[in-house]
Formats: structure tokens, C-alpha cells, sequence
């Protein structure tokens, strides 16, 4: 019982120092955490896993219907 006061305890410390850090910002938002929004990533064209797998799928999918033409 002891052990799960100390874990809920920790949670909820984390959970206030998250809350602060919001407070503290500017814009009192958390940064974005998608790769789409990182510089860097845009710059070598690297995507999300779904972005990446939808343009695969159309550049197959287009390829089928030149092949058909």
C-alpha cells in the first residue's frame, strides 16, 4: 500500500511540474510533437509514417493506372 501512495504521489508531482511549465510559456501550449512541424526534418524530407505511407500508396496507385493506359 505503501509503495502505491509513493507512485501516485510521483504522478501527481509530475503532473504539477507539467502544469507550471505551461503556466511559465508564452503561449502557455506544450511544443508540437509531430516531425512535420520540425525544421530539420522538413529540410531532408522525412515524414510521418502515415504521411509517408498514403504517398506511397498513390505513387503505386498511380503507377497501375499508367500501366493500364
Amino acid at each position: 500500500m505503501q509503495q502505491l501512495l509513493i507512485v501516485i504521489a510521483l504522478v501527481a508531482l509530475a503532473v504539477v511540474l507539467l502544469a507550471v511549465g505551461v503556466i511559465l510559456r508564452k503561449d502557455h501550449t506544450f511544443r508540437s510533437q509531430h516531425i512535420h512541424e520540425n525544421q530539420r526534418m522538413r529540410e531532408n524530407k522525412i515524414h510521418c509514417a502515415t504521411s509517408l505511407d498514403r504517398e506511397a500508396r498513390r505513387a503505386k496507385k498511380q503507377a497501375i493506372q499508367v500501366k493500364d493506359l
